[in-house]
């Protein structure tokens, strides 16, 4: 089993890029859709509303949003919580897939999180600050959000050297695909 994880820097591409490389190839997990579920699941949205005296039941999520901009400290909370979970589905996934030749995990802190060591590959997946802002703005994230969140990411120059590939991704989806083949096909 070749254990492939795909970082970067917020907004840099992460998810186009793992879902290139498992496509057809291994089960891909994602931290983002791990927090995802978990804001659906009762118990957890109970205790994120008990820990930040969230009133409305309805939009937890964008509760916290508000929270996290109007005190940074709050992210550590969060992560606090949120993190452990996270790994515990991660681990879960690992060994539902452990007879699969590939497995893909897509986590945006995996530097970060000192988590280099779980992977045989690690790929960054770069791109310049304007262009992740007008990304994540695209998608409906303010420009406050992002630089608080990008502020609490170890830099690009840093995060590059734990890693053993680096793909740029700042042109069109067809050269980002032949980037990311021309690494997959050194472990196919």
């Amino acid at each position: 089993m070749i254990k492939i994880g795909i970082t970067g820097s917020l907004a840099s591409g992460k998810t186009t890029a793992s879902k290139i490389l498992s496509y057809r190839r291994g089960p891909l997990f994602s931290a983002d859709i791990a927090v995802n579920e978990l804001y659906k699941d009762r118990q957890f949205r109970f205790l994120i509303r008990k820990m930040f005296k969230i009133q409305n039941k309805n939009q937890i999520k964008k509760s916290v949003k508000n929270l996290i901009l109007e005190n940074e400290n709050n992210i550590k909370k969060l992560e606090k919580i949120i993190h452990p979970l996270v790994r515990k589905k991660m681990r879960n996934f690992t060994l539902q897939n452990k007879k699969k030749r590939f497995l893909f995990y897509e986590i945006p802190l995996l530097i970060e999180s000192k988590l280099m060591k779980y992977f045989n590959v690690v790929v960054f997946i770069k791109a310049k600050k304007q262009l992740r802002l007008q990304r994540f703005q695209s998608k409906n994230g303010g420009k406050k959000l992002f630089n608080l969140l990008s502020k609490r990411q170890m830099s690009d120059v840093k995060k590059i050297k734990f890693c053993d590939h680096v793909v740029v991704n700042e042109k069109n989806l067809s050269i980002l695909k032949k980037n990311l083949f021309d690494i997959i096909k050194k472990y196919v």
